[in-house]
């Protein structure tokens, strides 16, 4: 195996690739110590080498340290991985390494986020958001079956009503029907709409 290139990433660290294809990134002194270098041979045991010695333990360590910036699903806290050039089986160590401790959880994940926005999104957004992160539809369903009732979607309903400036007694039969449509493209249940809206035309009539 050759060292086709070594491609510098910032004044200290470098892309290595081998027969031309990428391979690792190696900060300067590693490069020195491991011999690396353009043009030249690399053995197998020296790649499995910096595999063990270098690139297992950084990639476990920027994993955590990732993790303690803030909560990632498994497919962000991946894409950053590959980000940093580390290479497919050395990011999967990484992630098992983080989740044998329970670092990364989706379902757990999933049911956080839901509940820091279920009173200001519908379920529909909530879910897209979700899977965007890389979340399963099974967990993002079965957290949904553990944070959602009904009446956290109407409460959602209630207060879009409120930021919409909807007052029941100005409200034509058309005013109405542009604000159940309009949630409705939200996301939220027809039904549940109308019950909602009847509610809280019946509440300022009582008031």
């Amino acid at each position: 195996m050759i060292v086709t290139r070594t491609e510098a990433v910032t004044k200290v660290k470098y892309k290595v690739y081998i027969d031309g294809q990428f391979a690792f990134v190696l900060y300067k002194g590693e490069l020195s110590r491991y011999q690396v270098k353009e043009g030249q041979e690399i053995t197998e045991k020296t790649c499995e080498r910096i595999f063990a010695e270098v690139l297992r333990k950084r990639a476990k360590l920027r994993a955590m340290h990732l993790l303690n910036d803030m909560g990632r699903t498994e497919s962000q806290l991946r894409m950053k991985l590959e980000r940093d050039g580390y290479p497919a089986e050395i990011i999967k160590e990484a992630l098992d390494y983080v989740k044998s401790f329970g670092y990364i959880d989706d379902l757990n994940y999933a049911k956080s986020f839901i509940e820091g926005r279920k009173g200001k999104k519908s379920r529909k957004e909530i879910y897209m958001k979700l899977l965007e992160k890389g979340v399963s539809s099974e967990n993002i369903e079965e957290a949904m079956e553990d944070c959602y009732e009904e009446e956290d979607a109407s409460a959602a309903i209630r207060k879009l009503i409120e930021k919409r400036h909807f007052c029941p007694g100005k409200a034509s039969y058309e005013d109405r029907q542009k604000l159940t449509a309009y949630l409705v493209r939200r996301g939220f249940a027809y039904d549940n709409v109308c019950r909602t809206m009847d509610a809280v035309i019946e509440e300022y009539e009582d008031s």
